[in-house]
């Protein structure tokens, strides 16, 4: 099977969890409802299509990049949006991050079934 189909799902839940955590932090703690709508709605789709990429890849390796991608595109969408700042050691550990992304996909023979 081809990589691109085994991780487009996982590649999608991605994207529905980076919307659904920006509408968290722009829902204001549940007081606007179209961004509590839209992260409710992101967090469904989100492990909705994580639960495909369970069909192909360990749930440990798909939780890892799930997240550690998340927490990723989070940050910089936070920086950009919410204007949130990032010091050194925040950076330092989100390289680490993506360092063990590249790992995992790069080395790990767990990656695909």
């Amino acid at each position: 099977m081809h990589l691109l189909a085994l991780y487009w799902p996982l590649l999608v839940a991605i994207l529905f969890e980076v919307v659904a955590t920006s509408a968290l932090q722009a829902s204001a703690q549940f007081t606007k409802p179209l961004p509590t709508t839209i992260m409710v709605i992101g967090y469904l789709g989100a492990f909705y299509f994580l639960s495909l990429t369970l069909r192909h890849i360990p749930v440990g390796i798909a939780y890892a990049l799930w997240s550690g991608l998340g927490i990723v595109l989070i940050s910089i969408i936070g920086l950009f949006l919410f204007k949130q700042r990032l010091d050194i050691p925040a950076i330092i550990g989100l390289g680490f991050i993506i360092t063990g992304v590249v790992i995992i996909n790069i080395f790990s023979k767990s990656a695909v079934h």
